[in-house]
């Protein structure tokens, strides 16, 4: 995609950003947007680069791997939004510096002994299957704070908050459910465990952004809105 193309969709989305957090007496600075770059040559993130995003977010571990190397000059804050096999913990471990996609103790406790002395432990959030769906990862709600008090005690990672990926609904009203429910398990967990900065809530992508940032989201992860539709591999 052109250098201003995307560059433009960059300033459109910060826009929106800006006008929902007006509308909702919610401060902009709250929102960190996390360009979701799967599929998307490294030039297209150098160019979002320069146009001054930082953060940004990979579902596929060796496609991330090779953008990583070709963008090593960059100070990128990387994002692991996919799921994650057990085999394949270590590069996570070892060269992210989030991951949004925990939910289950096994992957937690690889990702905290793989994670090197040398880096500040790993931001996870935990991933909720809010709308309890067959075809998405994520833990069911009743079992978030069993799960959480695990993993806080892994000294490699910083439970962070959480996320979660609710399933399509046609307008405002409908979409706001979901992440209302995402809001109220995340105080829950804060005031189960109130020494720990839970202070994160990745939710919201191009089509449920301002919905997502009026329950409280402070990570939108955008995709199609920054870099247009993706071309899939056949």
């Amino acid at each position: 995609m052109r250098k201003e193309t995307i560059v433009e969709n960059l300033n459109a989305v910060g826009e929106r950003i800006v006008t929902c957090c007006n509308n909702c007496d919610r401060d902009p600075a709250e929102i960190t947007l996390l360009a979701v770059s799967k599929t998307r040559p490294a030039e297209d993130l150098r160019s979002a680069y320069t146009a001054g995003q930082r953060h940004f977010g990979e579902n596929y571990l060796q496609e991330a791997l090779e953008k990583q190397d070709a963008l090593s000059d960059l100070d990128i804050r990387w994002h692991f939004i996919g799921p994650l096999q057990s085999n394949k913990s270590r590069a996570v471990a070892e060269r992210f510096q989030w991951i949004h996609t925990v939910d289950r103790l096994k992957i937690a406790q690889r990702l905290s002994s793989q994670r090197p002395d040398t880096l500040a432990p790993l931001n996870i959030c935990l991933q909720v299957n809010i709308d309890n769906e067959q075809s998405k990862s994520g833990i069911a709600p009743q079992e978030l704070e069993g799960l959480a008090r695990e993993v806080v005690q892994l000294p490699g990672l910083r439970l962070r908050g959480l996320m979660a990926i609710p399933a399509a609904r046609p307008n405002r009203q409908a979409q706001r459910k979901p992440f209302i429910e995402l809001a109220r398990l995340l105080q829950s967990l804060r005031e189960a465990f109130p020494e720990e900065q839970l202070d994160t809530l990745s939710m919201g992508m191009s089509a449920d952004m301002e919905a997502a940032i009026t329950c409280g989201a402070t990570i939108v992860r955008i995709g199609t809105d920054i870099f247009g539709v993706r071309n899939y591999p056949e």
